[in-house]
């Protein structure tokens, strides 16, 4: 049996909601010209959100449709994204992820741990 098998699928959101956690640590105090500058930063950053969106996937369909306010397609389609993509890859937009998207992140996703966690079906 494959881990996606036998891990339960609140796992995932606490490994999205430590990756965007790290990704806020590593750009904390610098300003987007330090954070494009700073390869191994940067890297370290685009490593992590692309974490979030392939463990995003991992959460099924069935929670993913119980908890709305994740923004699930979101978070896949930016992994795609970076993955396919990043000779293409803005960086207003990645700051604009740091800057706004991922504090929102992970607001919603400690709500909803704190839903589950208080749930008798954990």
């Amino acid at each position: 049996m494959s881990e996606r098998e036998t891990r339960a699928w609140h796992f995932y959101v606490e490994d999205i909601s430590r990756f965007a956690e790290k990704a806020l640590e590593y750009v904390r105090g610098m300003d987007q010209r330090a954070f494009v500058s700073n390869e191994l930063v940067y890297d370290a950053v685009l490593r992590n959100i692309e974490l979030i969106g392939e463990a995003a996937t991992h959460v099924p369909d069935s929670a993913r449709v119980a908890h709305p306010s994740v923004p699930w397609r979101q978070l896949i389609a930016m992994r795609n994204h970076l993955i396919h993509g990043y000779l293409g890859l803005d960086n207003d937009t990645l700051w604009s992820i740091l800057e706004d998207d991922l504090p929102l992140l992970l607001l919603q996703l400690r709500e909803l741990l704190g839903e589950i966690q208080g749930s008798p079906d954990r």
